[in-house]
């Protein structure tokens, strides 16, 4: 539906080259590149690292190779991208459910967290305060509210009884504050990462967004992104144009979010053509592995920390 709305009403297709002829182009697709590659290696990287403290030693290289082959899919849509990736870090473990939780639960858990926060914080300091930012307002609401079902569950003993249920109780027991701490700072400096390579992004195509006006709305923009959709395609061009409608026209706006959206997804396509064949054949492998009790094989990327 909003692939429909957007490229069939809200996109004026005359106004997208001259909206693009302000922009440096070079400058913006380096940078919008950059953004996609240490993206993905920072996630990668990160949920390799959530798998190896929480679960077991699995390689590094291994779950980027597995992450990498599932990026062909998030040309799709994200969700079964993810899909694709934690259904393969399963098969890396034996099938072992604490994986998934831990690849899936753990980053993404605290991601929320620290865009909460940070979204929180920015408001305070936004001009105009909560009234002239409803938006804003309204992601830290539904955010503290998610925290606040989340503790109300914890009090009740539900996800106590559902651990205890799913065979994660003795597993969950073992994870400490301590070992969560790196993952949140790792994720901070993520966050800072991802409110400046955006600003440069944005300021290279000659839209000059304050970076408070950044560091509150990304978050929201996460929110918006993570709803259905093709490649974020319509998603992506509603959200930018009506969350930073003040410092640059929806021309411009929408212009910039289609170029980003179609450098992610040469990208996609590019890194998922890269790694799928490998991650194949590394799931391949691993059944045979596992079924025969050899060693699990290892994909062709070389990573220092798996040694």
């Amino acid at each position: 539906m909003a692939l429909g709305y957007v490229f069939g009403f809200a996109i004026d297709w005359e106004a997208i080259p001259r909206a693009t002829s302000r922009a440096n182009m070079p400058l913006f697709v380096m940078i919008t590149v950059l953004d996609k590659l240490l993206f993905f290696l920072v996630w990668g990287v990160i949920q390799a690292l959530a798998i190896r403290q929480l679960v077991e030693p699995v390689g590094i290289r291994k779950v980027l190779a597995v992450k990498g082959g599932s990026e062909l899919v998030r040309t799709v849509n994200n969700s079964l991208a993810d899909a694709v990736f934690f259904y393969g870090v399963s098969q890396l473990v034996a099938g072992r459910l604490a994986a998934v939780i831990a690849v899936a639960g753990v980053p993404f858990g605290t991601h929320f967290a620290v865009l909460l926060l940070q979204a929180t914080l920015a408001l305070v300091w936004l001009p105009g305060g909560v009234r002239a930012n409803p938006e804003v307002f309204g992601a830290v609401v539904f955010g503290w509210s998610c925290v606040l079902a989340i503790g109300v569950a914890s009090a009740l003993g539900i996800w106590r009884r559902l651990a205890e249920r799913t065979g994660l109780a003795r597993w969950w027991a073992r994870v400490t504050l301590r070992q969560l701490a790196p993952f949140v700072a790792m994720f901070i400096a993520f966050a800072a990462f991802d409110v400046l390579i955006q600003g440069l992004a944005s300021r290279a195509f000659g839209i000059d967004i304050p970076w408070i006006e950044l560091m509150a709305r990304i978050p929201v923009l996460y929110l918006a992104i993570a709803l259905p959709s093709l490649g974020n395609f319509g998603i992506r061009e509603i959200a930018w144009s009506n969350l930073f409608a003040d410092y640059g026209s929806r021309e411009e706006l929408i212009a910039f979010a289609l170029w980003t959206n179609t450098v992610f997804l040469l990208m996609h396509v590019g890194i998922g053509m890269l790694f799928v064949r490998r991650a194949i054949e590394l799931s391949r492998e691993v059944r045979r592995a596992r079924r025969e009790g050899d060693s699990v094989p290892e994909p062709f990327l070389r990573e220092g920390a798996d040694r």
